[in-house]
């Protein structure tokens, strides 16, 4: 199977056991990505987060290892309960839209 754009032709079989088949595109899709995976990036986008939550989401997985990350594995883990409480507060003032 090939793909053909604007006036190419399709290229004849070069033997007897040998079929081509040529699919024709208009030559403004020639350097375009295929309508298929066209669809499938617009699906991905719609779902897709902003990179400042995205990078605060990888904050949160990684927190947990860091000093001050109120959790029993890390350094000084145990200090940075007032941080997370402090961090919550502020999360939960800002969804109520105080």
């Amino acid at each position: 199977m090939l793909v053909t754009f604007g006036e190419d032709e399709c290229p004849e079989a070069t033997s007897d056991d040998e079929i081509v088949v040529c699919a024709q595109r208009p030559e403004s899709e020639r350097y375009r990505i295929p309508e298929e995976l066209r669809e499938a990036e617009e699906e991905e986008r719609a779902i897709s987060h902003s990179w400042t939550s995205t990078v605060g989401l990888h904050e949160d997985a990684a927190r947990a290892g860091r000093p001050n990350s109120c959790s029993v594995n890390g350094t000084n883990g145990f200090t940075g309960c007032q941080s997370a409480l402090m961090r919550q507060w502020f999360d939960e003032r800002r969804e109520n839209g105080n």
